[in-house]
């Protein structure tokens, strides 16, 4: 079974933006937004994914994803239970870990949050300077909800 521990934070400044990183550009749906399955969609760049999750328990949920083609990923787009989440995602190195900053567009325009996946949730990891408050637990920051309930109607 496939297992993901992670943790999400704000982030606060352009700090993460130095050195230059890799970015993806991101469109996602969900086919499913219970929290005891989700199922998104995700186009990114060139690639598309399946991605099954289930229920979170701390930091840490199961995770199942599934490369597809493109023009599946396309269709079922248009399936989605909700607006199409789109963000730019940055890969960010420190300290030897690496950080996913998502930088989101659209009606979420303005929220960076960044995420860190561990092998366990004890694990201990260096905080960047531009790292913000965590943001783990709340349901606000999850991008199923996002779809629905964007940042810029809090």
């Amino acid at each position: 079974m496939g297992i993901e521990i992670e943790r999400k934070f704000l982030v606060s400044g352009d700090g993460w933006r130095q050195p230059a990183s890799a970015q993806t550009r991101f469109s996602q749906g969900y086919l499913s937004r219970d929290p005891a399955r989700t199922v998104r969609v995700r186009l990114a760049g060139e690639q598309a994914f399946l991605t099954i999750k289930g229920a979170t328990r701390g930091a840490t949920r199961a995770e199942f994803e599934y490369e597809i083609p493109v023009t599946d990923a396309q269709a079922l787009l248009a399936l989605s239970d909700g607006p199409v989440v789109e963000k730019i995602r940055h890969l960010c190195r420190f300290e030897g870990m690496t950080w996913e900053v998502d930088e989101f567009l659209g009606a979420n325009a303005g929220l960076v949050v960044a995420e860190i996946e561990l092998a366990d949730e004890g694990q201990v990891f260096a905080r960047p300077g531009w790292l913000g408050a965590e943001v783990t637990g709340d349901g606000r920051y999850v991008n199923a909800n996002l779809a629905v309930k964007p940042f810029t109607t809090w």
